[in-house]
């Protein structure tokens, strides 16, 4: 008689639904440390090697533009122009671990109020998000921008940061980095800008595709004006200190 009871091996069966899950886990699990392994050897071998292109500029080529750009080590890169970059974009980029939270609240309170919006986003994280991806995209590129910054402040440091980006960040329309956009404006190198020149420059970065650095007007103008006064007080305070 005992032969014909169903064991209980046999008489509970797995519900259908647990495999799939089970899978489905895995599957997700897999693309997380596969994409963790594969940001991290991009970012340690960008630490080396200059970014080859970054999507921001594949959109230019499919738009039609070109690439117009040119490496130039941070060496060769005339001092004023991190100084610039600085005093317009970051000013305790040499301070920070990648974001500023003072920034932040402040950029957050004044959007609050109307008027002009402006971000908080710092030199880091601008760099984060140019080489790595796109220029849209909400708070799941912010997300993404967040864990390329930490990355990069941890890989990199800021010297490499900001090499990277004066020689990747859009200088005009299908113009990248400072030494293609001093050709394009000013007619010389990276390597001997001026104060006001670095200031034009740095002033166009946040709206590259609708800001000029030759003639410029309007807020542009006194937008550089401004930083140019304020490479000096950079140097002299020693906010570029992380760069010597």
């Amino acid at each position: 008689m005992s032969d014909l009871m169903p064991s209980p091996a046999l008489s509970r069966s797995r519900p259908p639904g647990r495999g799939v899950f089970r899978r489905i886990i895995g599957w997700i699990v897999r693309a997380v440390l596969g994409f963790v392994l594969l940001s991290v050897l991009m970012v340690v071998i960008y630490r080396f090697v200059p970014p080859p292109i970054t999507l921001t500029m594949v959109g230019d080529a499919i738009g039609g533009h070109g690439i117009d750009k040119s490496w130039r080590p941070l060496s060769q890169i005339d001092p004023n122009m991190a100084r610039a970059a600085i005093a317009g974009e970051d000013s305790r980029f040499c301070t920070h671990h990648g974001f500023d939270l003072k920034a932040i609240e402040t950029a957050y309170n004044r959007n609050a109020r109307g008027g002009r919006i402006r971000g908080g986003s710092t030199i880091s994280q601008q760099t984060a998000k140019n080489v790595f991806l796109i220029q849209g995209g909400g708070y799941i590129r912010k997300a993404f921008e967040a864990y390329f910054t930490v990355l990069i402040e941890a890989i990199w440091g800021k010297r490499r940061i900001m090499e990277v980006y004066l020689n990747v960040a859009e200088t005009g329309i299908g113009t990248y980095g400072v030494e293609a956009g001093a050709q394009r404006y000013f007619g010389h190198s990276a390597n001997d800008l001026s104060p006001q020149e670095a200031g034009r420059i740095a002033a166009i970065l946040p709206l590259p595709k609708k800001r000029a650095a030759v003639a410029p007007r309007g807020f542009t103008r006194r937008h550089g004006n401004a930083i140019t006064r304020r490479v000096g007080v950079v140097r002299n305070d020693g906010l570029d200190a992380c760069l010597r």
